[in-house]
């Protein structure tokens, strides 16, 4: 969802050819899959498309990307744990750039629809948060 979300607001600002935008899992297990119904669903209700696939996070990753934002603790760990020495992305916490500062951005996969629908108004204001901290505001 925070991949759509992102490409999403890029495309719309007309920034997307400043970014290579992608996700990736800490763990194997979702590679190849498509995204939660409930999380596309989620995405469609805003117009916000999404055509992923489920990839595992690689060593390239660390020097092909200037960003791997997370969400949670338990990925940061797992991403810092992979991280090779030397490597040229900043790995943190997506959720750092919420104005709302909730910091973690839960997976409502066990949950009710509501926390699609909480996440992703998460990641619009991480995304927007990022921008900004990148200095693309928001033009008025």
């Amino acid at each position: 969802m925070a991949e759509a979300v992102f490409s999403h607001i890029i495309n719309e600002r007309g920034i997307a050819d400043s970014f290579r935008v992608d996700s990736a899992g800490t763990a194997g297990y979702h590679v190849g899959d498509s995204p939660d119904n409930r999380s596309r669903a989620t995405c469609l209700k805003h117009g916000v498309s999404m055509s992923h696939r489920g990839r595992q996070v690689h060593k390239d990753d660390f020097t092909q990307f200037d960003w791997i934002l997370c969400m949670d603790e338990s990925n940061l760990s797992n991403l810092k744990r992979i991280q090779p020495k030397g490597s040229t992305a900043q790995v943190q916490l997506f959720g750092e750039f919420d104005p709302q500062k909730t910091r973690i951005i839960e997976d409502p996969y066990y949950g009710g629809d509501d926390g699609f629908e909480f996440n992703y108004q998460q990641v619009v204001r991480c995304s927007e948060g990022f921008l900004a901290h990148l200095g693309f505001e928001k033009e008025a």
